[in-house]
């Protein structure tokens, strides 16, 4: 993708320089994990079992252990890497939550963590039709993000999406590894938490995504329990599919929606899912969607402006 600056109308390519070290990309996306991710760094280099992992992270949206490994060489196998790391995480799970509570002076739980949300993430400059193709699936816990760096100290940082609905199951001769971690790590799609719904529920949902899409740069992001909307790397507004209506999640802090009709309620106090502190149940008859939309629409303007 080409990068152009604009003085007076006229445009010039920003030229891309390449990063020295490996270990200078590392650097730049720790120091910057919560803008480019929205995870929490743990810990640099962890090594575990004669085994040193570059990055480890949590995503407290999952409740999920990232691992994220750096790359500038080409050649590696992402697929047989990636599950290598997720089956480390899964046979050493209790030394995960002691580097965890040590390195950030907590006490998670083991039951607070839902192992089943458990990835590992590639970060590199760039990457071959074949690692990309070897991820492309699914129900592969591996994500693919790419970093540049450009002239004038510009970076862009973007993941590779998915396009493939197959599963790896389809196309591969599953075993060993592979195996063992995908009886355990799910990755949820949006046709998971579809299923849940009533006819007249899935045809309501499909309303609101409609009308969520329409917004700029707002990529769906389904999870164990709702489908995120995200801006960016946070959540603007979830949803949780029931049988007989929506629960709704509107991403702002308590004191901050302005809701004249009261129609999302302070769950702030509350143990809930999801983003923010705002949340309504929907069901099918007299859903003012207009109405909804203008409250999502102040999540979606505050952190768009928040991440500028």
């Amino acid at each position: 993708m080409a990068i152009y600056t604009n003085s007076n109308g006229k445009l010039r390519q920003v030229n891309e320089s390449q990063f020295k070290l490996e270990k200078d990309i590392q650097k730049l996306v720790e120091e910057n994990l919560p803008i480019l991710t929205n995870l929490q760094f743990v810990k640099s280099e962890f090594i575990i079992k004669n085994k040193r992992i570059d990055t480890l992270a949590f995503d407290k949206q999952t409740d999920g252990f990232v691992i994220i490994e750096f790359k500038r060489d080409r050649n590696i196998s992402v697929i047989d890497q990636g599950f290598s790391y997720l089956s480390l995480m899964l046979e050493n799970k209790a030394e995960f939550i002691i580097e965890y509570n040590e390195s950030l002076n907590t006490n998670l739980k083991r039951d607070d963590i839902d192992w089943s949300q458990s990835r590992v993430v590639f970060v590199a400059p760039s990457f071959t039709d074949n690692q990309k193709l070897a991820t492309n699936f699914k129900d592969v816990a591996i994500e693919l993000w790419e970093i540049k760096k450009y002239e004038n100290n510009i970076i862009s940082f973007n993941q590779i999406k998915k396009t493939s609905s197959q599963s790896i199951r389809q196309v591969a001769k599953v075993g060993g590894e592979i195996e063992e971690v995908s009886k355990e790590i799910k990755v949820y799609n949006e046709e998971d938490l579809i299923m849940k719904g009533s006819q007249e529920i899935v045809e309501l949902y499909e309303s609101l995504k409609s009308r969520l899409l329409q917004l700029d740069d707002i990529e769906i992001s389904p999870t164990k329990i709702y489908i995120g909307f995200k801006l960016n790397t946070k959540i603007i507004t979830d949803i949780d599919i029931r049988k007989n209506s929506l629960k709704q999640r509107i991403n702002l802090k308590k004191g901050l929606l302005n809701d004249p009709k009261k129609l999302f309620y302070d769950v702030s106090e509350k143990g809930h899912w999801g983003a923010g502190d705002y949340e309504a149940v929907h069901n099918s008859e007299d859903v003012d969607i207009d109405y909804i939309m203008s409250l999502v629409k102040q999540s979606y303007n505050f952190h768009r402006k928040n991440f500028s």
